[in-house]
């Protein structure tokens, strides 16, 4: 579906920085914008060329358009997406969908009852590398895949240091922030969801109180496979990586947890390696172009509302157990 207006529900910098292109690139227009700052909604929409900038969630929903991108911080996601979701606009939302499981299912049943699209934005299924290993494992390039590793820590710009450091009332921590994405690029890559998870966790050089600024977790999946993430806000050098380990293979993927076209994938056997071909689309502008088949009746979205909730489940058993020491089911 061509020509979505969109309304934006935060003047955030993943709006100004990768989707407004990203919506414009695929043939849709965006007609509003909300932030609860007056000045910041005015200025954001001068500087983006949006008609409108409003501080007023009935004003953007009264206006001419089709859906809502919702990337504010994670504590209002439920009540802005369900006010969304009655005015019949299609949602995108950013992950976590929400700080507890029971809101984040309520927004997307409501979704489903209202029949509007509800999608979550983890935009790493959509990248050109883990498109290239998932259709390696669908081939069965690697046999039964036994093990995963993931490297997705990386250092916090100074922009974003303030509530992601400092408030768990609007999600903060490296959990709900980067290791939901790993739960999300492990369940499109293997098409199996997680069982339980193990965490420890640490408080660095960043964070405040209780909030985690590094993670580490094992998690164990429903067909036996066991995964081990590394995700962290500290460490200034290192580079982030994606494996899958199989009987008859491995996928190693390098530079492949951004939203940037980059990285590499090596398909290791017993005939040699081979580098895959990566498709270097922006992953973005992939998603949303799902996202508007998926309004149009042409299938689903990249990554849909029952997505973010298994990230979420596993998020959430891995604060859990960051804070117990103990296993934690994960169930939806």
């Amino acid at each position: 579906m061509d020509n979505i207006r969109w309304g934006l529900i935060g003047a955030t910098f993943i709006a100004r920085d990768w989707m407004i292109s990203a919506f414009r690139n695929t043939g849709g227009t965006v007609a509003s914008v909300l932030s609860s700052s007056p000045e910041r909604a005015k200025e954001f929409a001068a500087v983006k060329e949006i008609p409108l900038g409003t501080t007023s969630m009935d004003e953007l929903l009264g206006g001419d358009i089709d859906a809502v991108y919702i990337s504010t911080t994670n504590e209002l996601h439920v009540p802005q997406a369900l006010a969304a979701i009655k005015a019949g606009k299609h949602v995108l939302c950013e992950k976590p969908l929400a700080l507890g499981y029971a809101g984040a299912k309520e927004m997307v049943e409501a979704a489903e009852n209202a029949g509007v699209v509800f999608a979550t934005n983890h935009h790493l299924r959509n990248s050109g590398t883990h498109l290239a290993m998932r259709a390696a494992i669908v081939a069965g390039k690697i046999g039964r895949p036994l093990f995963a590793r993931v490297a997705h820590a990386r250092y916090l710009p100074g922009f974003l240091q303030g509530w992601r450091l400092t408030d768990p009332k609007k999600g903060a921590g490296v959990i709900l922030d980067i290791t939901t994405h790993d739960v999300d690029s492990l369940r499109f890559l293997l098409g199996d969801n997680p069982k339980s998870v193990l965490c420890m966790t640490q408080t660095g050089t960043l964070a405040k109180g209780n909030v985690e600024d590094g993670a580490m977790t094992l998690i164990e999946f429903e067909s036996g496979l066991v995964a081990h993430t590394h995700d962290a806000f500290t460490t200034k050098y290192a580079s982030t990586g994606l494996e899958i380990h199989g009987t008859e293979g491995s996928l190693i993927g390098t530079d492949c947890m951004t939203q940037d076209p980059i990285g590499e994938v090596l398909l290791r056997t017993e005939a040699g390696e081979e580098r895959l071909t990566i498709d270097r689309g922006n992953l973005y502008e992939r998603g949303l172009r799902a996202f508007g088949e998926a309004i149009a009746g042409n299938g689903k979205p990249a990554a849909s509302g029952e997505d973010g909730l298994w990230s979420l489940a596993a998020g959430l058993a891995a604060v859990q157990s960051g804070r117990t020491g103990q296993r934690v089911p994960v169930t939806i």
